[in-house]
């Protein structure tokens, strides 16, 4: 992987289909409970939240699938944010906004089988499903070489689309990166009923808070419940259970062959506190798993600076 630099802080026009209707302000297709999110900057993201119609070839229908995209094209090299496992685009809720008053088209696109796409038809949710879902998001509505940034798992999904669709990037960024683990490992081999079993145990309420206070560092209690609540919002979805089930027993992603073949200019950022995924890289003090909510500044400063080789 040539170029590789680690970092340490010490279009076409959008068609009618996305137009939505709005429920005090958010999305209709937003769970009600997207209301009770105290959070002032995830819910200006949320009610940001649209599908657009993406054309895949595994369904007859086109999948109407939720981003956040600019409110105006600039014309810069632009920006697609990825998530991590099991999460969404409200990830991105410090971040995103730093981006785009940095004048970077910014994108934060959820990943098929999790964020708030509409998933009724309940699709393929594996490897090569997520690959072509947003290779034609970025085809139809993106068209340009994008710098992508993929958080934990989002990494390997970035590093997954590159070793399909390199003319599609122009540089790699990789936070607290999950690219060494070997899929889902025995997890793909549970009988269904015990797969669904334990997925409806991954949306509980103590389970989410105890993985949240692994993955920030030192926030507060209420802090702390509300970005449960964030984290968990996609979890309410109807077919949120269909989907994670069928990513579980598809075998996930093994991408360790492909970091070999990955020849864009990548950036590492990793938070020194992380309790999830251990690392020997340059690291971000007093930051946990996911440093884009809990130093978005620190993290944006570096993006900005690799995006214009500074």
């Amino acid at each position: 992987m040539p170029s590789l630099l680690v970092t340490s802080t010490t279009s076409a026009a959008i068609p009618r289909g996305s137009i939505r209707v709005s429920v005090n302000g958010f999305p209709s297709f937003l769970p009600k409970e997207v209301d009770k999110i105290r959070d002032p900057f995830a819910r200006d993201m949320a009610k940001r939240i649209e599908r657009l119609p993406v054309k895949i070839s595994f369904s007859t229908s086109s999948i109407m699938s939720s981003c956040v995209k600019p409110l105006q094209e600039r014309g810069t090299e632009p920006v697609v944010l990825l998530h991590g496992f099991d999460s969404s685009c409200l990830e991105w809720r410090y971040s995103y906004p730093l981006l785009e008053g940095a004048g970077i088209d910014t994108w934060a696109v959820d990943i098929l089988g999790w964020g708030f796409s509409d998933l009724q038809m309940l699709p393929p949710c594996n490897v090569a499903a997520k690959r072509e879902h947003l290779y034609q998001l970025w085809r139809t509505y993106i068209a340009r070489p994008m710098v992508l940034v993929g958080p934990s798992l989002g990494a390997s999904v970035a590093m997954d689309f590159i070793a399909n669709h390199p003319e599609a990037v122009s540089k790699l960024v990789m936070i607290d990166a999950s690219i060494y683990a070997e899929g889902t490992g025995n997890l793909a081999k549970l009988p269904r009923i015990v797969a669904y079993a334990g997925v409806s145990v991954l949306k509980s309420i103590p389970l989410r808070f105890y993985a949240n206070s692994l993955a920030l560092n030192k926030v507060s209690l209420q802090s702390s419940w509300d970005s449960m609540n964030v984290g968990r919002l996609h979890c309410l979805q109807p077919w949120w259970e269909d989907a994670t089930v069928d990513f579980m027993l598809s075998g996930g992603y093994d991408v360790r062959n492909h970091v070999k073949q990955i020849k864009q200019e990548t950036l590492i950022i990793w938070g020194q506190d992380d309790q999830i995924v251990s690392s020997k890289v340059a690291l971000i003090p007093g930051c946990g798993h996911i440093p884009h909510v809990e130093k978005p500044e620190l993290v944006v400063q570096y993006i900005l600076k690799f995006i214009r080789h500074e």
